[in-house]
């Protein structure tokens, strides 16, 4: 694989990947926006843009843009974070060209008034679907409360009451103050000709405003404490977990996701054999999620509400030894060809290359290949991964449980 990159005069990044063997190429525009970016009268307003941007351009309804996604035998979605709104699609080599253009037509939307007022509307029922299902929301208010005071605090989908009083308006000002060419990544990956991709996207996006949006990135102070939240319909009791952890720009970062596939992952881990495999916890994980200033630890657990109270103590107990002892030689070889095996499964994935490609751009403005990524896990030893558990302090957490228990 090759990496390539371009810039056009207005200022948009464009990078490849080019693997001349891959059958099918991926591409993507990413919008260096997204909930952290928003002012409190925004709250909602990047997701909700990305809903609006498939509504259509100048030139495209809403119809005519699945169709032809459909018609190019697509496979395309997008999505927003806290700090970015990616907008992507996989197709046959062959058919890069018209994705293109019609990724880069959509990405001028036109923001009719009467598609802002219909697709409101899907956002609300989006947000109230998200409350009523397990953890019952308990995941966004948990950042909201460890992150309180700071931009990583605002949650993705806004609330109900952000949404409804949001307007077309506001959503326009947002747009021409956050899609600007130097604030977007265009991103291909796959079997290309890079040459004459640069050469359609300056066509296609050269006259796009340029200028870039500032962020606003400083350290986030930590909010321990323990909220219960009580839903008697529920039939679990549902725990989300959130620590400290070093942020996207730290090299500690590599010894932070080791760590949380020691003591977290899905199949093996220490939590997996304290709670899940006996029987204690129908869920138990541990996550690390690397944003730009800051990382989390995310715990999550679900179990029957009678074993909560035993099972957090479990957990607190687990996360004492390992912050006192650290891992074992073997469980960090064990975590390593774990993530290397899944690193390189994603590698063979066109549109998994594509976010990992556009993801590390935005955030970092570094390009990693996959050799280097196995470099850097390689290179984690059982010192570093020691060192991050005692700096995070994962006894310091935010404690959001929600389910039949008054009190936990």
């Amino acid at each position: 694989m090759e990496f390539r990159k371009h810039e056009l005069e207005n200022g948009l990044v464009v990078l490849g990947e080019v693997n001349p063997q891959a059958s099918t190429t991926a591409v993507g525009f990413f919008v260096r926006t997204g909930s952290r970016d928003e002012e409190p009268e925004e709250s909602g307003l990047s997701h909700f843009l990305e809903h609006m941007v498939f509504k259509g351009s100048a030139t495209r309804d809403a119809d005519q843009v699945n169709q032809e996604f459909d018609r190019l035998g697509a496979m395309n979605n997008a999505y927003t974070s806290k700090e970015s709104t990616v907008f992507w699609a996989v197709v046959l080599p062959e058919f890069l060209e018209p994705v293109t253009e019609l990724l880069a037509d959509i990405l001028r939307p036109a923001l009719r008034e009467e598609d802002f007022q219909t697709e409101k509307e899907v956002i609300l029922e989006e947000i109230r679907m998200y409350l009523d299902q397990p953890p019952f929301g308990a995941d966004e208010e948990c950042e909201e409360l460890h992150f309180a005071g700071h931009p990583l605090a605002n949650r993705v989908l806004g609330t109900v009451e952000s949404i409804q009083a949001m307007t077309p308006q506001r959503m326009r000002a947002y747009f021409q103050r956050r899609y600007l060419a130097g604030n977007i990544v265009a991103v291909v990956a796959g079997q290309v000709d890079f040459a004459a991709w640069c050469e359609q996207l300056g066509r296609l996006c050269g006259s796009w405003p340029e200028g870039t949006a500032p962020r606003q990135v400083t350290p986030a102070a930590r909010h321990p404490g323990r909220h219960v939240r009580h839903k008697p319909e529920a039939t679990q009791q549902y725990v989300v977990q959130l620590a400290a952890a070093p942020g996207c720009e730290s090299p500690r970062r590599w010894a932070a996701e080791l760590a949380a596939v020691v003591l977290g992952d899905s199949v093996g881990s220490r939590l997996y054999w304290e709670l899940v495999e006996p029987g204690r916890a129908e869920h138990a994980a541990l996550h690390y999620v690397d944003y730009q200033g800051a990382g989390i630890f995310w715990t999550t657990m679900s179990c029957q509400p009678q074993a909560a109270q035993d099972n957090l103590q479990r957990l607190a107990d687990l996360y004492q030894q390992a912050t006192q002892e650290g891992v074992s030689e073997e469980e960090l070889q064990r975590a390593k060809t774990k993530t290397k095996a899944r690193l390189a499964l994603a590698a063979e994935r066109t549109h998994r290359r594509l976010f990992t490609v556009g993801g590390n751009w935005l955030a970092l403005g570094e390009y990693l290949s996959l050799e280097e990524e196995l470099r850097r896990v390689d290179a984690v030893t059982a010192d570093q991964v020691a060192q991050v558990l005692r700096q995070s302090q994962l006894d310091q957490h935010t404690c959001v449980t929600v389910g039949p228990l008054e009190e936990v």
